[in-house]
């Protein structure tokens, strides 16, 4: 019955498997929905989905399913006119309404309804038996009632499709567009603390502490340790101007996470257009008169920095490769960026590349992308993307 649910959620894009779905139509022949909808949403997302990004494709999934279920077919006009205004919720007993209405499953309320549609002759109001508003039946609306189905007018009762329709986990997502703490979370995994340096100890040791006060019969003896510093050496070079004008914005909070702070021991920030020559620069600008030596750099910092390369990829294959021959660049340089890039790669063992566009588009658009991408490890530029580029940053280089 709900396998055409399976394939709406595997079209948003929940990777739900016949293991999950299996274990998901138990619980359902178990009752644990307990014949609603807003308990349906909540079992299926419970044993559905398996991380917290994944909660508002499965809410859109939810919507796009079941959006025609609360809403019975098309009413008379005499009903839609009765219940164009909504009257207010009239004083019950909730424990009653629910001990009345509990006991009836989706089909038996649907039953009952289609009986009240050929009965009712006016409208109702507050009510205990009709299709109305403000009453504690299971069809109608702005009421009560713990399960039923909602005749027009806006859910007051917080069931199923408004709880999904709210999409309270659109930030959650692992491809929405990046905040500045989100930016901060992922460059903490690179962190790599040390407490070997030669400095006083000045922080306390909780666990030490408690131990020497425990072998000392509860008289406080305070440990001091040396605090953990960060020794990650971070090089980011980044794309400025032209086609990347339109990711101006998500470059701007990348930086900001980097730079607040100081979360690096050791932190350069170098900007190049398109690709780099010879010359990088120290401004986004990329004015010639900010240019610095792409090779005294590279002599600065040492193999064990990390390397972030930020940029769309997008240049012309002049720009990045050798063609026919001319490998005579932008303002005298010698060499063909490709040569440069090389040399980064060589020099640097944990190298990534982060592109804001979304790489379903990286092939269609730019041949350039594909070249680089055969040599350097290229992200999108989404959570997901930044976390996974700054896993592989963790693992490779010293």
């Amino acid at each position: 019955m709900f396998t055409p649910f399976l394939y709406c959620l595997r079209r948003y894009g929940l990777h739900t498997t016949l293991t999950e779905w299996t274990v998901f139509l138990r619980a359902l022949e178990l009752g644990l929905h307990r014949n609603s909808l807003l308990d349906f949403y909540y079992l299926a997302r419970t044993v559905l989905v398996k991380k917290e990004t994944d909660y508002d494709r499965f809410d859109q999934a939810f919507s796009a399913f079941f959006q025609h279920m609360e809403n019975p077919r098309e009413l008379p006009l005499a009903f839609q006119e009765w219940l164009a205004q909504a009257s207010s919720p009239t004083p019950f007993d909730k424990e009653m309404t629910d001990l009345t209405w509990g006991r009836f499953s989706r089909e038996e309320i649907q039953q009952l309804m289609e009986e009240r549609l050929k009965q009712q002759k006016e409208a109702h109001h507050g009510g205990t038996t009709w299709i109305g508003t403000g009453g504690q039946t299971a069809f109608g609306h702005s009421g009560y009632a713990p399960k039923g189905i909602r005749v027009y007018g806006e859910s007051r009762q917080h069931r199923a499709l408004a709880v999904a329709g709210e999409r309270r986990f659109a930030d959650f997502r692992d491809d929405s567009i990046l905040e500045i703490r989100q930016f901060q979370m992922a460059l903490r995994k690179l962190r790599r603390l040390s407490d070997q340096e030669n400095i006083p100890k000045t922080e306390l040791d909780v666990k030490g502490t408690i131990s020497a006060t425990s072998q000392k019969g509860g008289f406080l003896d305070i440990v001091l340790k040396r605090p953990r510093k960060n020794r990650t050496k971070l090089l980011l070079l980044m794309d400025s101007g032209g086609s990347m004008w339109p990711y101006m914005d998500l470059s701007r909070r990348l930086f900001q996470a980097v730079s607040q702070g100081s979360p690096f021991k050791e932190l350069k920030i170098y900007y190049f257009h398109n690709i780099f020559y010879d010359q990088l620069f120290t401004s986004p600008d990329c004015a010639w008169e900010h240019r610095i030596s792409t090779q005294w750099v590279f002599q600065q910092c040492p193999p064990e920095y990390k390397v972030i390369l930020v940029g769309d990829a997008r240049m012309g294959e002049e720009e990045l490769m050798a063609v026919n021959g001319n490998i005579e660049y932008k303002r005298g340089n010698d060499r063909p960026g490709i040569a440069w890039l090389e040399e980064l790669l060589q020099r640097y063992p944990a190298v990534v590349w982060l592109n804001p566009v979304e790489k379903d588009y990286w092939h269609f658009y730019y041949s350039t992308a594909r070249i680089l991408e055969k040599g350097i490890s290229m992200f999108p530029l989404t959570l997901k993307g930044l976390e996974e580029s700054m896993e592989h940053l963790r693992k490779t280089g010293a």
